[in-house]
């Protein structure tokens, strides 16, 4: 992927989650992280290749290169000893709307298809197959940054 292409891709994931943040859609992301233990929850992040270019740079942006290991389940952004999002100003469009009953449940899909569908032609754009969950969208983006 060519760094202009990469750049566009970034910036106009950005705009999607700007546009999301303007939407009046009560979220209260009180950031408890039970979401972040994805065995735990059954549910794990997936995200257009969009996506993982953005989380791969604000992740690199850390001073980290490579993902740890996760076999506990534990989402490979959620800093070990702080509890905190590593990538929280970045993270990915499904932990926006994720199901989290204390940020306010799942935003239903209605709501977001337009932004859904902007970053599905992004995915498509960078040659993307469909999303894929988090840890195989930034390893892989993380290999080509």
């Amino acid at each position: 992927m060519s760094p202009k292409k990469s750049q566009s891709a970034v910036e106009e994931v950005s705009q999607i989650y700007a546009e999301l943040a303007q939407r009046p859609i009560l979220r209260n992301c009180t950031r408890l992280t039970e979401c972040c233990h994805f065995k735990l929850t059954g549910r794990t992040p997936y995200l257009t290749k969009g996506e993982g270019v953005v989380a791969a740079r604000a992740f690199r942006a850390t001073g980290r290169k490579s993902l740890p290991k996760n076999p506990d389940g534990i989402c490979p952004m959620l800093h070990r000893q702080s509890g905190a999002c590593l990538i929280y100003h970045d993270r990915p469009f499904g932990c926006r709307t994720h199901f989290c009953a204390a940020a306010g449940g799942p935003v239903a899909r209605r709501e977001v298809l337009d932004l859904i569908r902007r970053l599905e032609k992004i995915d498509v754009d960078l040659g993307g197959n469909g999303p894929r969950t988090l840890q195989a969208a930034v390893a892989d983006a993380l290999e080509k940054i």
